[in-house]
């Protein structure tokens, strides 16, 4: 679906229909939204812009050159856009395009932040003048959600934790629930350095009005301040992993103990039915029932007194 953002009479109205690039011009237009479009619309664009779009894998390339990159008349980037799910993030890969002033966009699903700026652009378009205007408030609505995403994340670390201080008996369970945690945080972490090397791009750029700058200086800082909470809640999710790790030795080391304790209890006990067990003349062997009875209290006395010896020794 192609969505045209354009000027008219002092305001901006947006169109869904692929020919309305026909009527206007490069400076009536602002923005260019392309969502999953159609072979058909793309090369409407194109043919309007007199450049071409980048594929979907030259979008997803990791490499600086294909992340962010400009020609004479054109302003290449790409950026990861987190999308959260029940219990893990999915990345969608969003394209810019900006030439003559225009920005044209390029996803293949419906993103909130996009929502929200459309909101805004339609509210107070005087603060949008430009498509460059455009992109960085695209950028800096994203770096504000990627925010919300960490605060999130902190306050399931914190119920983690509490869930951990609560539980009497720790599960496997919970090291899984630590392991989906980290993978997030590493997302979410990968994520805004995406952000952090779009915009040191943009600030190198001798393209984007100066206006915009100071702006862009906030945002790269907002981005370290960012990295360094996705950096303190990678450590404690390491702290919370190591004393669930702690815990399950403790419990693993109480049953082992259980074993080997009563084990040792009854290893005296069962020498003495071992000797007795063996075909040769034993003292009280052939007393009868009497000497049943005093092979049955030699066992007994043994495990008392290895019970008492370890009482004595506090091993108990």
């Amino acid at each position: 679906m192609i969505t045209t953002y354009y000027k008219a009479l002092k305001q901006i109205n947006s169109s869904n229909e692929l020919g309305l690039l026909e009527e206007l011009g490069y400076d009536d237009i602002l923005w260019i939204d392309l969502n999953s479009p159609t072979g058909e619309e793309k090369r409407a664009v194109e043919d309007y812009l007199e450049t071409p779009l980048q594929t979907r894998a030259k979008a997803e390339e990791i490499e600086s050159s294909s992340r962010y990159s400009e020609t004479e008349n054109v302003i290449f980037a790409n950026s990861e856009f987190l999308i959260a799910g029940a219990e893990d993030y999915k990345e969608e890969t969003v394209s810019f395009i900006l030439a003559s002033g225009i920005l044209v966009t390029v996803r293949n699903t419906h993103l909130r932040t996009f929502m929200e700026i459309e909101r805004r652009l339609m509210t107070n378009h005087r603060s949008y003048a430009t498509g460059y205007h455009l992109m960085v408030a695209i950028l800096e609505n994203r770096i504000d959600l990627d925010a919300d995403m960490i605060e999130l994340l902190a306050k399931e670390i914190a119920q983690l934790n509490k869930r951990i201080n609560a539980e009497e008996r720790i599960s496997e369970e919970m090291l899984y629930d630590i392991n989906q945690l980290q993978e997030n945080t590493m997302n979410i972490r990968e994520n805004i350095i995406d952000k952090q090397r779009m915009i040191s791009s943009i600030l190198k750029s001798d393209k984007f009005p100066s206006d915009i700058f100071p702006k862009l200086n906030v945002m790269i800082r907002d981005v370290g301040s960012l990295l360094n909470h996705t950096d303190f809640g990678f450590e404690r999710l390491e702290y919370l992993q190591n004393t669930v790790l702690g815990l399950i030795n403790l419990e693993q080391n109480k049953i082992i103990k259980v074993f080997t304790v009563v084990t040792v209890f009854f290893m005296p006990p069962t020498l003495i039915s071992s000797i007795y067990g063996m075909n040769v003349k034993l003292p009280f062997a052939e007393i009868g029932y009497w000497g049943f009875a005093s092979t049955i209290l030699f066992m007994i006395m043994a495990f008392a007194v290895t019970v008492l010896y370890f009482k004595r020794k506090k091993l108990l």
